[in-house]
């Protein structure tokens, strides 16, 4: 039985095209994904692509015919061994069956116009179109092996003409079996357990109970941390210059050295942020114990900065350093990270802008510090360039209302923007 090609629908308004070129003749053997003809419309020239193999018995319009209707017998393609006899006197399927209207005809072809390629189901038709664009040159049956094969067309050489990508080009591709021709190679294994430890398990707990009881808000404060960075830079290179034998300076200060002692001395003057929720009442601590986020391996870890407010930033800088390394390797007493009435959580080495941290309960608050970064400010009507840091609060509204964290980040702000006070 011959295989009908029919004109194919190019666009979903398309009536009728022209006939631009036969790239076959009667007679030629011919095999799927090659190019057999070039359609023109009024908003582009397609080419037409054989989907089975076969030899062109007849061809039924002739090049450069204009005005060809859409579904039209435009050729017949005999399967191997059919005899052409089989063509005299052949009637076309759409002349001896009722025709679908333009919405919902089936003609069995891959639609598409200027802007998108849009297939359907092939069953009768023998051919595919392919919209010749600025994009990736390739044939609708290329793409669609492509596809269910996991190759990345982009990097599949075409040999067809003009550099377009035939069935052919992806399936050499694909024998080649290399990722430099752009295979892309699933895992066959979806996903990979990895079992909760006691820790995780603990953090997800806590953190969904926070979430779900916990009713917080949220308030962002932006610091200017020049003069901030300009001691820090002093007081290190002073450390560096009057290091002893072993060229080990005393203490290297961060920037996280000083929040946490600015945080300290916001909590003394704002006394009403330092506390906790209960259930019989808010429990008001009187010493300042600012707990610090550290990454773990399996989580994260708070060790605890007791007594911020009465240590100098030299002593907390060198706390720190000995609480974060032994919490990495699990060398933490209890009493060195459980307690603590206020949380801090600085993402800004990892470059995080902003963010807002999640209330670690009982306490009350906890500050997330983001990256400084240069902004462009305007002081006495000028522009100038500031390091700027975010700081977000979030806060139990529970514990604290909304103008003490206010009072709280007003107060740190103050001692971040004048940090000579903090060494006092």
């Amino acid at each position: 039985m011959p295989i009908e090609i029919l004109m194919p629908a190019l666009s979903p308004t398309m009536t009728e095209g022209n006939l631009a070129k036969w790239t076959v003749k009667e007679g030629d053997k011919i095999k799927s994904g090659q190019v057999i003809a070039e359609i023109e419309t009024d908003k582009a020239t397609m080419e037409v692509e054989a989907v089975d193999e076969g030899v062109v018995g007849k061809i039924m319009v002739q090049a450069g015919t204009e005005g060809v209707k859409v579904n039209e017998l435009i050729a017949l393609l005999l399967e191997d061994g059919e005899d052409k006899k089989v063509l005299d006197g052949y009637k076309s399927k759409s002349e001896t069956a009722p025709k679908a209207s333009p919405e919902k005809k089936d003609d069995g072809l891959q639609v598409a116009d200027d802007k998108k390629l849009a297939p359907s189901v092939s069953s009768s038709s023998s051919v595919m179109s392919h919209l010749s664009s600025d994009r990736v040159k390739a044939s609708p049956l290329a793409k669609r092996v492509a596809a269910n094969e996991g190759i990345d067309i982009r990097m599949v050489s075409g040999t067809g003409p003009h550099g377009r990508i035939v069935k052919d080009d992806v399936l050499k591709s694909l024998a080649s079996g290399g990722t430099a021709k752009g295979r892309v190679m699933r895992n066959s294994v979806e996903f990979t357990k990895i079992p909760n430890n006691n820790m995780r398990k603990v953090i997800a707990r806590r953190l969904t109970e926070s979430k779900q009881t916990v009713p917080h808000f949220y308030l962002t404060v932006e610091c200017e941390l020049d003069k901030l960075l300009e001691i820090r830079k002093e007081i290190n290179f002073d450390a560096e210059a009057t290091a002893g034998k072993d060229k080990k300076p005393a203490y290297k200060l961060s920037v996280n050295d000083f929040i946490i002692k600015a945080t300290a001395l916001a909590l003394k003057k704002v006394p009403t942020a330092n506390a906790s929720w209960s259930d019989e009442a808010i429990l008001q601590y009187n010493n300042v114990d600012i707990s610090v986020a550290v990454a773990i391996d399996g989580g994260l870890i708070t060790p605890i900065v007791k007594n911020a407010d009465q240590k100098n930033v030299v002593a907390i800088s060198n706390e720190m350093k000995d609480l974060a390394a032994r919490a990495k390797t699990g060398k933490l007493a209890p009493e060195e990270f459980q307690g603590g009435g206020f949380s801090i959580s600085n993402l800004g080495m990892f470059g995080v802008k902003q963010f807002a941290a999640i209330v670690n309960p009982p306490q009350g608050c906890i500050l997330a510090v983001g990256a400084g970064e240069d902004r462009a400010v305007v002081r006495h009507g000028k522009i100038e360039t500031r390091n700027i840091v975010d700081l977000t609060l979030s806060v139990d509204h529970r514990v604290v209302d909304g103008a003490v964290g206010a009072q709280f980040l007003q107060a740190l702000k103050h001692y971040i923007e004048s940090p000579s006070l903090m060494l006092l």
